[in-house]
């Protein structure tokens, strides 16, 4: 789980837009660009290569 004070200051690789918390998915989403970035034992990989691509 991420806390809020993260969400707060992290963003976006690519735009530099704001995220938003999937914490069914332990992913952050990124709806400009269309990307989810994983969380990975509570660590946000903010890699775009490693992004995954999403429909909204």
């Amino acid at each position: 789980m991420l806390e809020a004070a993260v969400l707060e200051v992290i963003a976006c690789p690519l735009c530099k837009g704001k995220l938003v918390y999937d914490k069914k998915n332990q992913e952050l989403i990124c709806r400009f660009d269309q990307l989810a970035y994983p969380i990975c034992h509570g660590i946000p990989v903010m890699m775009i290569d490693d992004a995954r691509k999403i429909d909204l």
